[in-house]
């Protein structure tokens, strides 16, 4: 196996950065760019449905992709978060990493084909370091992914225990069979001897928090879910990465993400912009464990809710309102709108940039 530790990271503030956070940050008040006949009734019907599902009390959930963040949707997601509109917003780990970077330094993204070609992609400190270190110390204190990144910018740094604080910790646990963060005690223990991080704040100052979908869900105590994928991004280059730690924290936000799809019956609604794998992948598990509970009460497969898919893609020019196309048809290898077409819900595909939906959604609910 490659040897991760022989590894060189690079300071961040010495990578050329393609995205400044003050230049593409879009403020929720913009007025949406005007959209096509049918793309506008289906999103006035998408706001209609947030409405009513707030008004039942039904999980109200965005799936996002990479590109939102990269787009400079963060402080709409937040107005969206702030306002009550949402209740769960979910994403993957390149999402996540992109929204941390620019909280913390307004900069975020690199040329993938020059940095590789350097040896460089990805493999800068800060981010590496920081962010493991915050999962790590998730996994050992209860914290989902998303919520441990989070808690790293609203504190502006990491608490480090000792390491006899930690064997204490750990002891007191297996004795007392409480041993859901045991684990993730371990994997901090490790790392806190392997690279000798000393006791007490490492102080990390976060300038752009506001930008910040991560700190704002932490903020408002509303879930941020993280679904990474083992070697996906860029944190995994780097020697601080422990991958333990990371599954400990994304199986909570996994959980997490169920229990709501769980609330999703009678009026809830989710809407994926921009994820075409992680988001219908993750759902349809869910759904299927939310299934299960459910007919073990007695209430049988879940019902009455909407999904909204939105990307730029032409969803193979068929009406996904009708169920799902033919095997001869391309449209039927569409994954993000196939997985989605299976779950029971009433399916709108929107091709639309994710910038004009967001904006229309908040235009339209006039907040």
């Amino acid at each position: 196996m490659l040897d991760r530790k022989k590894v060189k990271a690079f300071p961040l503030n010495t990578r050329d950065h393609a995205l400044v956070m003050d230049q593409i940050k879009i403020c929720p008040k913009t007025k949406p760019m005007p959209c096509g006949k049918l793309e506008d009734e289906q999103i006035k019907y998408i706001s209609e449905k947030f409405a009513k599902a707030k008004e039942l009390g039904k999980a109200r959930m965005i799936t996002y992709g990479a590109h939102s963040i990269k787009n400079g949707l963060g402080p709409v997601f937040c107005k969206l978060l702030c306002d009550d509109v949402v209740t769960h917003v979910a994403t993957n780990g390149a999402g996540s990493i992109h929204d941390w970077e620019f909280a913390y330094i307004g900069k975020s993204t690199e040329s993938v084909k020059r940095y590789v070609a350097e040896g460089k992609f990805g493999i800068w400190d800060e981010t590496g370091k920081y962010l493991n270190l915050a999962i790590v110390l998730g996994s050992a204190t209860g914290l989902g992914y998303g919520e441990a990144v989070g808690k790293m910018i609203d504190d502006d740094g990491l608490e480090i225990p000792s390491e006899a604080e930690l064997k204490e910790s750990i002891k007191k646990d297996l004795e007392e069979e409480t041993t859901d963060s045991t684990a993730g005690k371990v994997e901090l223990l490790k790392l806190i001897k392997e690279y000798n991080i000393p006791k007490g704040k490492i102080k990390i100052e976060h300038k752009y928090k506001d930008v910040s979908v991560q700190w704002t869900s932490y903020k408002l105590g509303k879930p941020l879910t993280v679904h990474p994928g083992i070697g996906y991004d860029i944190i995994y280059t780097h020697p601080w990465n422990t991958s333990g730690a990371i599954g400990i924290c994304a199986e909570r936000d996994f959980l997490s993400f169920a229990g709501d799809v769980e609330n999703l019956s009678d009026g809830g609604i989710h809407v994926t912009v921009g994820s075409a794998i992680m988001a219908p992948m993750v759902f349809e598990k869910s759904m299927s464990l939310a299934n299960n509970l459910r007919f073990q009460k007695g209430l049988g497969a879940s019902k009455d809710f909407t999904i909204a898919v939105v990307d730029i893609a032409d969803g193979g020019n068929w009406d996904w309102t009708k169920g799902e196309p033919p095997h001869d048809n391309p449209a039927y290898y569409l994954r993000f709108c196939k997985s989605f077409s299976r779950m029971g819900g009433e399916l709108h595909y929107i091709c639309i940039d994710n910038r004009q939906f967001l904006l229309k959604i908040i235009e339209n609910l006039g907040i």
